[in-house]
């Protein structure tokens, strides 16, 4: 391991989604309206080349960089494939939305930096850089929660913005509080100092700490936001905050586990667990009966943060906890961008029974979102079903059957609201018809993303291999 390697290189991938995002900037200032779509397909062109940069990183020895700060691992490998892969699917449901857009440059500005601060998340080993890492995946989400300047997504840029805004605070509190008791912010030192600190101020650093990292995921207690930043944002927009946040801040969440509060001798395992039952428990009965649907993904969103903190709180009790807490990201990230492609494809259809006709007007669409549906809900072959079942083999493995039992439970319940989505595509509309498609790329992305759960889901063990690398510490 390389503790003081400073190498730039080692920040491939965030170094050029960050570079892309000042250039397209100021190419934006000089390009005219109708060639603003150029600086789209440079931070398209940036994630591609981070994908191919961190694919060839992860084949290198585990190690630091800058000062043992950044994690170069497995964990932090796949989030950056994942982060920066979504992070394309967004672009492409957003690109011909904005095309012509006096903003349009703005848009892909502020959707790389916050892309790159989930990057930033997913590798930080050190406190003040999880910290840093936040606040840049947080306030450009803001901006483009409220990207439309209409009344609802004003809403939900100020609801987004206020419970941000207060769980940052919180965290960076816990932060402080965690400094005093440990005397460091590197997580392998803290992993040192924290367990002779004492227990009480351990306690409340661990615990402010963590209201920020919930936050990012959406999981109870800061959850709030969600429902109505998805309902009043653009879809692309939706698809964006129910995705990429969640890929940096579980992995946070998982290093965070793994190494400074392993020995800290806090009952955080207990607590992870009553907050995965109290998220996909809330999600599901919350989203039961919704009629909007982005509002139902919404809800649907925080119900699938409830069994992805399963393998969470399990680790350093089974040695399934990372890969199957990477896998059903992977998983949950392509089913859930080709749910919200489907709603992007058709942007006149708002409500459950705006879908009837569906099978009629556009049947490639319907069996996208068939798949994309059910596929939440954990049906074979989807990747989120073997995401599911590795999740819930760790949580046994673990010493938490209870809590696999409970999720098992809340999965057959999930069914119910999705069904209630997709039986109206198949009855008759009223006029003979159906919802109108009106954005293409949408469409592929809906039927790429279906076909690729399908495809991750049968090359599943083979994914699963990979995924399994020590951290480091």
């Amino acid at each position: 391991m390389t503790g003081m390697n400073e190498n730039p290189l080692d920040l491939l991938p965030e170094v050029l989604l960050a570079a892309s995002a000042v250039l397209g900037l100021l190419l934006g200032a000089w390009l005219p309206r109708r060639r603003q779509w150029l600086t789209g397909a440079l931070a398209g062109t940036a994630c591609a080349v981070g994908i191919v940069a961190a694919a060839i990183a992860a084949a290198q020895p585990v190690e630091t960089a800058f000062g043992a700060s950044f994690a170069l691992d497995t964990l932090t490998a796949t989030s950056r494939i994942l982060i920066l892969g979504a992070t394309l699917l967004v672009l492409a449901l957003a690109m011909p939305r904005l095309y012509a857009d006096p903003r349009e440059t703005e848009f892909y500005v502020l959707l790389q930096l916050a892309s790159a601060g989930a990057l930033m998340m997913a590798g930080a080993q050190d406190l003040l850089l999880l910290a840093a890492g936040y606040l840049l995946a947080s306030v450009p989400a803001y901006a483009l929660a409220g990207f439309r300047k209409d009344g609802p997504g004003t809403e939900a840029a100020l609801k987004y913005y206020v419970v941000g805004a207060l769980l940052g605070v919180v965290m960076l509190a816990g932060i402080t509080v965690l400094l005093a008791a440990g005397r460091v912010t590197s997580y392998p030192m803290l992993r040192t100092e924290l367990d002779g600190a004492p227990q009480g101020l351990v306690a409340v650093g661990t615990l402010a700490l963590l209201a920020g990292i919930l936050f990012k995921a959406g999981a109870v207690p800061g959850h709030f936001w969600v429902p109505d930043a998805v309902q009043g944002s653009s879809a692309p927009v939706a698809a964006f905050l129910t995705t990429i946040p969640k890929i940096g801040a579980l992995a946070a969440f998982h290093r965070l586990a793994a190494v400074p509060l392993a020995d800290a001798g806090l009952p955080w395992a207990e607590l992870l667990a009553v907050l995965s039952v109290a998220s996909m428990t809330l999600g599901n009965l919350a989203a039961f009966f919704q009629q909007d649907v982005r509002r139902l993904l919404a809800y649907s969103t925080v119900s699938q943060v409830g069994y992805l903190l399963l393998p969470v709180a399990v680790v350093g009790r089974t040695d399934l906890d990372q890969e199957a807490l990477l896998y059903y990201l992977a998983g949950y990230a392509v089913t859930n961008l080709g749910a919200f492609a489907v709603v992007c494809a058709l942007p006149g259809a708002r409500t459950i029974d705006d879908y009837r006709g569906l099978a009629r007007a556009h049947p490639a669409l319907l069996a996208s979102l068939v798949v994309c549906l059910l596929g939440l809900v954990g049906t074979p072959p989807t990747a989120v079903f073997l995401g599911k079942l590795e999740a819930f083999s760790a949580a046994f493995d673990g010493g938490y059957a209870w809590l696999a039992v409970v999720a098992a439970v809340n999965t057959v319940a999930s069914l119910f609201y999705y069904l209630r989505w997709i039986a109206p595509a198949f009855l008759a509309y009223a006029d003979g018809g159906g919802p109108v498609a009106t954005s293409r790329s949408a469409a592929v992305v809906a039927y790429g993303a279906a076909a690729g759960s399908v495809a991750l889901g049968l090359l599943g063990g083979t994914v699963l291999d990979v995924l399994g690398g020590p951290l480091a510490r």
